[in-house]
């Protein structure tokens, strides 16, 4: 199974950063985001990784590929653990520039000739995941069981008119519909979707069908995936473990400090700063 990152987005609610640097980039103390990502894939038997990227990000190219000039370095140095740090993750990387910013449909479609005829687990790098088993692992356990896309959510979080809400078959199991952004007390269920899907091939199908019919402005995954959802083919499968929203500057300082509070070093800095505070 493989997995894809979809990782072109100008990430305008962080400017004037993402100006040069790319959101994925951004770091939880010394490792940036996109870095958790394929660590989740990596632990959940995915080696082969797919991201979806844009003319501005060639530093995730370069993130992911040897550093020679340290390497060498450190090789001399006996630096086993700088060595160690610097070493590409243990898979296969494939990018792909999506030369428009017309959306997350259009982003799906520009991969479709090497994703191959296989299930595959989507990203939004926005969403962390910590926790066992990893999010992307418990995707795959739901369609070993179901042989369904599978749609990750969160039950009843805060501020649950700001998701996309499942409506959900009378087995309570399956998906028939997501509404998004209800208004308050409209919503057809407490389940709340996140950036993590298990799609399987037959979606690129009516991906195309889409897109045919689309008349303008960014192409969303929505109409592929309700035509499954019409056939029955979708379910969902409440996240196990701790989500971090890094979307927004808020979210993404909150990520920090969270992750910062499960290392022993700086979990006393971040101790002392909130006392000092």
């Amino acid at each position: 199974m493989k997995g894809l990152i979809l990782a072109a987005g100008y990430g305008t609610r962080f400017l004037p950063v993402t100006k040069t640097i790319p959101k994925e980039m951004l770091p939880l103390i010394d490792r940036p985001s996109i870095a958790f990502i394929v660590e989740e894939f990596i632990d959940s038997g995915i080696d082969d990784i797919v991201i979806i990227t844009s003319r501005r990000k060639k530093t995730l190219e370069d993130y992911f590929d040897r550093e020679i000039e340290l390497e060498t370095l450190f090789r001399a140095e006996g630096a086993k653990a700088k060595l160690a740090a610097v070493a590409p993750p243990k898979a296969r990387f494939t990018f792909i520039r999506q030369q428009e910013m017309l959306g997350t449909g259009h982003a799906l479609l520009s991969a479709k000739s090497v994703m191959g005829d296989e299930p595959f687990v989507v990203a939004y790098p926005d969403d962390l995941h910590f926790g066992e088993p990893p999010l992307s692992r418990q995707l795959i356990e739901t369609f070993k069981q179901t042989g369904c896309t599978v749609l990750s959510t969160i039950h009843n979080p805060p501020n649950l008119e700001r998701y996309g809400i499942l409506d959900m078959a009378d087995d309570g199991f399956h998906v028939t519909d997501i509404i998004e952004k209800p208004a308050p007390g409209t919503e057809p269920s407490k389940e709340a979707t996140i950036g993590r899907y298990l799609y399987t091939p037959d979606i690129f199908g009516y991906l195309e069908e889409g897109w045919k019919k689309h008349t303008g402005g960014e192409y969303y995954h929505t109409y592929a995936l309700k035509k499954l959802m019409d056939q029955g083919k979708v379910v969902y499968r409440q996240c196990e473990g701790e989500r971090l929203d890094t979307g927004s500057p808020a979210g993404y300082l909150q990520a920090i400090l969270r992750y910062a509070s499960t290392i022993p070093e700086y979990r006393e800095v971040l101790m002392d700063g909130i006392n000092g505070l």
